[in-house]
């Protein structure tokens, strides 16, 4: 028997079981979630700081996996929620044959997200990420539904000669029911999704919970300002119609 020292020198060495790889570079690949009370932005904002901090020359970091999606589609939020105005805009233009008007409903818009970002702000398990953005972009067809309800039925009224403020008051009363039936209706609806148990459960609270405080928020203030906005913005519009045509008659 030879001892083995005799032939040859030898030394312990650890190496990782499997090496990673990320657009051809080495990688360790770290895993987290955020902390109780802060979001998924707060978490990928403290990333980087520690990142800008520590790490050595050389080095570089890459988010994956949703974190990665949530990073590229962040800039992309602001375009998403323009276009989404701007078409319901241009639908109400269409809808109304008028330019003015649309702005008395896409003026409730923003008490929708209003109430959802309170409830987000309140509950301290819900995060402001894509998935409370989609409840957003809902809301605005939301909270612009309960509008027309009150619009249309006033501008049929004054367009008839009627006064704009007892048109608007006609409106409200006819349409007050409808709109809490129908609002009580879908905050029920979606009651399930906000107190959502199971796996992914917390996707489907997100949306639940921004969809169901931005519409409770949006008729309990919209039944008294959607009309206001009405009867401000109408007058409004009237007073630039008669500086143009003298000779227009309204009521």
């Amino acid at each position: 028997m030879v001892p083995l020292s005799t032939l040859i020198s030898y030394k312990t060495v650890e190496n990782p079981p499997m090496i990673s790889h990320f657009n051809l570079f080495r990688t360790a690949e770290i895993n987290g979630n955020a902390a109780e009370g802060y979001s998924s932005g707060d978490a990928i904002n403290a990333l980087r700081e520690t990142a800008a901090k520590v790490l050595p020359e050389g080095y570089g970091y890459e988010f994956g996996g949703l974190t990665r999606e949530e990073v590229s589609a962040g800039s992309k939020s602001i375009i998403i929620f323009a276009l989404s105005i701007v078409f319901t805009f241009l639908f109400l233009a269409a809808l109304y044959e008028s330019w003015s008007i649309p702005f008395s409903v896409l003026l409730a818009v923003p008490l929708g997200a209003f109430g959802a970002i309170l409830v987000l702000n309140f509950l301290p398990k819900l995060s402001d990420n894509v998935y409370a953005q989609i409840g957003l972009i809902t809301l605005i067809g939301l909270a612009a539904k309960n509008a027309i309800l009150i619009v249309e039925f006033a501008k049929e009224r004054v367009d008839r000669g009627m006064a704009i403020v007892q048109a608007t008051l006609e409106a409200v009363k006819l349409r007050l029911r409808p709109i809490l039936m129908t609002s009580l209706a879908f905050i029920f609806g979606v009651a399930p999704l906000a107190f959502a148990k199971g796996a992914g459960a917390m996707a489907r609270s997100t949306i639940g919970w921004t969809v169901l405080g931005g519409m409770f928020f949006a008729t309990l203030l919209g039944i008294f300002i959607i009309p206001v906005l009405f009867v401000l913005i109408t007058r409004v519009a009237f007073r630039k119609r008669m500086k143009k045509n003298p000779t227009a008659q309204t009521s």
